[in-house]
């Protein structure tokens, strides 16, 4: 097929969408279809139509189902589309999703958490990442206890909540806090940059390219994420596969991948209950392990290639229903 995908992130992006819209041709590409990815609808023909975000999207979704009525249309939910614009912009974010053939939504929770009537269109598919080189905690460094954060810097990942917590921590703990993205804003770059300046436990380490982040991994013992909101995190699949124990906000998003029984969750915002879970992953061994277990168990469910069969069933239940 002849495929074009569409997101806002422009090709420099590092966000998640334009990682997703990357690894999504790849994928494609393996099973033989075409595939092109742009940030603009350029008014081309093609076979299927895959835009990520229903909201930020909708110009373009609005305009390709103009120009080609017939042509398979597929809408990929994002966490901002889910908790936020379905409520703030529902005219929108429901005319992208309406004119859809098919949603995509990313963890095991979406259905709750949009209309009913969108129910029979829903497909959901967990995103995948390659097997890493190295592995959580295999490079752990004596008398420190590292606690990566990754992901860019803003309000929906609440990204300085682990470093907020890291000042409720007993003085004799060994934990360091890492965190690793790119400031939305100059306002997320000096909150930063104050936080790593006064909080002697907190690192910034600004945007990294792949070895580095493969090396935080690799002395890290815990990953925290602290999102208000998520669509399903493709972090949360980078952490499984490198069997890095979790500690996460309970929000859909997450629950949604983890499952409802994960123990490593907190309350979104609680960073006192956050350093609790904290100072228990570097004392408790047992709880530790617990979530080792749990993240390498996960891990299978995030392969590639399982992400690739996942896609072929959605273009193959479009193609189905055009036909």
């Amino acid at each position: 097929m002849n495929i074009i995908i569409i997101t806002p992130a422009g090709p420099d992006s590092k966000a998640g969408n334009r990682a997703t819209a990357m690894r999504w041709q790849r994928l494609l590409e393996q099973s033989g279809h075409q595939v092109k990815v742009e940030t603009e609808y350029q008014g081309a023909p093609c076979d299927l139509f895959i835009a990520l975000h229903a909201w930020r999207s909708s110009e373009p979704i609005k305009a390709f189902k103009a120009d080609w009525p017939e042509t398979p249309l597929i809408v990929v939910l994002t966490g901002t589309d889910i908790y936020y614009h379905q409520h703030e912009y529902p005219e929108v974010t429901y005319e992208s999703m309406d004119l859809s053939d098919l949603l995509i939504g990313l963890h095991d929770l979406v259905a709750q958490d949009i209309p009913e009537r969108y129910a029979d269109k829903l497909l959901t598919l967990r995103q995948s990442a390659d097997q890493p080189d190295v592995f959580g905690g295999s490079r752990m460094e004596p008398g420190q206890f590292h606690i990566c954060v990754l992901g860019h810097l803003r309000d929906e990942k609440d990204s300085l909540r682990a470093a907020i917590a890291s000042r409720h921590l007993p003085e004799d703990s060994n934990i360091i806090v890492s965190c690793a993205g790119k400031p939305h804003n100059d306002e997320w770059r000096e909150l930063a940059l104050k936080e790593s300046q006064s909080n002697p436990r907190f690192h910034w380490l600004g945007e990294l390219n792949r070895p580095e982040l493969e090396t935080l991994i690799a002395v890290s013992s815990v990953m925290v994420i602290s999102s208000v909101m998520e669509g399903g995190a493709n972090v949360i699949s980078e952490a499984c596969r490198a069997e890095l124990p979790i500690l996460a906000s309970d929000i859909p998003g997450n629950r949604g991948l983890l499952g409802d029984d994960y123990p490593g969750y907190f309350p979104a915002k609680d960073d006192h209950t956050l350093a609790d879970l904290m100072a228990r992953a570097e004392n408790d061994r047992e709880f530790l392990a617990e979530l080792k277990r749990r993240v390498v168990e996960l891990a299978e469910t995030f392969q590639p290639e399982q992400e690739r069969q996942s896609l072929e069933k959605a273009l193959a239940l479009v193609v189905s229903a055009d036909s």
